[in-house]
């Protein structure tokens, strides 16, 4: 079936459609918000631009648009009829990406949230936003564990390196007393 409208009236409808600010996003930024957490909007410095950054959290939130990013099995992740192959392309392509910027977040020490726009609607959202929560206070318990391990190991290491002083400077003593 052919397209209904012009490649010009097709292009400036496309234009239109947002990449950041979006319903469901800003729904999530201020369910979070009411809750007592404090973000970063779109932190363009990280793979992938994540929706939210919550620093303190050691997480990235993506809000994902269930078309836009091929989420399996829903109602609102629809095939267009029209230019079909290009479509099954570009969302592919989207869902590659997405998982390449997941997995080098988490190789950097981030821990991913993905939700989804389906997960936002008025039936899904309080049950989405409770998750949401509980990972978040998961990932802050995790990142505060980490946080004292590491501390913890530069003690260490530092009176490793003091014991070797010492006893360099004992070494060294001891040769020249004799």
């Amino acid at each position: 079936m052919p397209d209904t409208i012009s490649p010009s009236q097709r292009h400036t409808c496309m234009s239109h459609i947002r990449s950041s600010n979006t319903k469901p996003e800003v729904k999530l930024r201020k369910a979070l918000f009411g809750l007592g957490y404090r973000y970063r909007v779109t932190k363009k410095g990280l793979p992938g631009s994540p929706d939210l950054v919550l620093a303190k959290y050691r997480t990235c939130i993506f809000v994902n648009g269930c078309f836009w990013h091929g989420h399996k099995d829903c109602r609102y992740a629809t095939s267009p009829k029209t230019n079909a192959e290009f479509w099954r392309t570009k969302i592919e392509n989207n869902r590659e990406r997405d998982l390449r910027d997941y997995t080098f977040l988490e190789s950097l020490g981030w821990r991913v949230i993905v939700v989804w726009e389906c997960e936002l609607k008025k039936d899904r959202i309080d049950g989405t936003i409770a998750s949401v929560r509980e990972q978040l206070d998961a990932n802050r318990e995790s990142w505060l564990a980490e946080q004292a391990d590491r501390r913890k190991r530069r003690k260490e290491w530092a009176a490793e390196i003091r014991r070797r002083r010492d006893l360099k400077h004992t070494v060294i003593t001891n040769i020249a007393k004799s």
